[in-house]
């Protein structure tokens, strides 16, 4: 095995992660028919808000407020107490990507692993038990707790001395964001794989070591000279 760790972002690399679903039961249990109408209202607030994060414009809290302000507004209750409930939500609806498990279980013996990502804490710990999968990881990266969004630097620095400050060339950053998974990987000195799921076309700019569109192509490539 070429690497001596392998550092996986978390939403659409190893977990689904369906908004709508998440919204959708989150919202019933304040006897709310969420629709895919009122979803589209709440990307249109809540995808900039992350361009943002990721820029390093705005922090956590943030997000976990604004995007919930209407709501909050119409239902009387705190967005806090809604960003909460959506997580709770999520962490419920929770799967693992086809391939995710038999690729952690093979990789788990020959090479060391970890997560970073820019989502919350309080999804994260749960969604990795619920799933059975949080024995395979030996650190655990969120920008939440860190101060900072992948692609800054500051994660990657903050993750690199978190594993003991490996050679960066012995490190693979795996993700499906070409720009905050990839950019920030590449930046940091690592190689790095982008899980393409639906065979975009890479971004000018961002040259990634390699990319796979399915996770069954990422641990055959990652095995090769193993098994």
């Amino acid at each position: 095995m070429k690497y001596q760790w392998i550092l996986f972002d978390a939403d659409e690399t190893l977990f689904h992660f369906d908004a709508y679903s998440g919204l959708k039961l989150m919202f019933s249990r304040f006897e709310v028919d969420f629709t895919p109408e009122h979803f589209s209202e709440y990307q249109r607030i809540n995808k900039p808000l992350w361009v943002d994060y990721q820029n390093g414009d705005i922090g956590a809290d943030q997000i976990k407020h604004q995007r919930f302000e209407y709501w909050a507004s119409k239902l009387n209750v705190t967005t806090a107490t809604l960003n909460s409930a959506f997580l709770e939500a999520m962490a419920d609806t929770c799967s693992l990507l086809p391939g995710a498990a038999s690729m952690l279980e093979r990789l788990n013996p020959i090479v060391k692993m970890g997560i970073i990502t820019n989502g919350f804490t309080e999804l994260q710990d749960i969604r990795l038990r619920r799933t059975g999968v949080v024995d395979y990881f030996s650190t655990l990266i969120i920008s939440e707790q860190v101060g900072a969004a992948k692609p800054a630097p500051e994660i990657f620095d903050y993750a690199m001395k978190a594993i003991g400050n490996p050679e960066p060339s012995k490190v693979l950053m795996v993700g499906d964001n070409p720009h905050s998974d990839i950019l920030g990987g590449i930046n940091a000195g690592m190689d790095t794989c982008w899980l393409n799921h639906h065979r975009h076309e890479t971004p000018e700019g961002i040259h990634p070591s390699y990319i796979v569109s399915h996770l069954d192509e990422l641990s055959s490539l990652l095995l090769k000279d193993v098994e």
